[in-house]
């Protein structure tokens, strides 16, 4: 099981990422300075390093700096609101293996991590996601239905792999829109469900079953 550091001082944001990664099966930690970010992921126990870069005591560029210098070869996203190409050069010229602005989409951070993560001796990821008849492209981002070719929006798109990829659970209003619309959502929003309709109109209304107080899941094999 995959070990990750999460060096992030915005607590909401820690959060959510966190409770992301472990929902897709990995181990997190998180510090909120980058002080404990150097001695943390200088111990060699984690496998990746996602990084803010207005970290207290020590900013991200000088914790990648420090871990760089130390010989510490284990893979850093930076995920950060700096946004210039300045920082985005900096950041990569310094040795980290991505960078990510805020704000974000977990899918696209989970994808990221996946990617710095894969080993040249594993096995290709899968690119193609199936059930029953319905089939999810994600090198193409096309979807098909038996012979039929589906159109999706980008955001159907996300919503659609996130039940494919968790086929039979039960996934709640507040997972849906945390994963498909990032941490700064409106728990309150009602855009769940009608997106959870439109989906259901493309590829057949029986493929995405209601859980009545508890939300949404994919089901039917046909």
């Amino acid at each position: 099981m995959n070990r990750i550091l999460i060096a992030e001082d915005n607590p909401r944001i820690s959060s959510f990422v966190e409770k992301g990664l472990k929902a897709n099966g990995f181990t997190t930690s998180v510090v909120t300075d980058g002080i404990s970010a150097v001695d943390y992921a200088s111990t060699g126990e984690f496998d990746l390093v996602i990084l803010d870069l207005g970290l207290p005591g020590r900013d991200g560029f000088s914790v990648l700096a420090g871990l760089r210098a130390g010989g510490v070869s284990t893979p850093v996203i930076i995920l950060t609101a700096r946004d210039s190409l300045a920082d985005t050069v900096n950041g990569l010229e310094s040795g980290a293996d991505d960078y990510m602005t805020k704000p974000f989409r977990f899918e696209e951070l989970l994808a990221r991590v996946r990617l710095r993560l894969r080993g040249p001796e594993r096995a290709a990821e899968v690119t193609v996601l199936h059930r029953g008849e319905l089939s999810l492209d994600l090198r193409t981002r096309r979807v098909r239905v038996g012979e039929r070719t589906v159109d999706l929006t980008a955001r159907e798109f996300v919503l659609l792999e996130l039940f494919l990829r968790h086929p039979d659970q039960v996934l709640s209003r507040e997972q849906i829109l945390s994963h498909v619309w990032g941490y700064d959502f409106d728990p309150g929003s009602n855009v769940v469900d009608v997106y959870v309709r439109s989906v259901r109109k493309k590829i057949g209304a029986d493929r995405i079953g209601t859980v009545r107080g508890m939300g949404y899941r994919l089901v039917g094999a046909g």
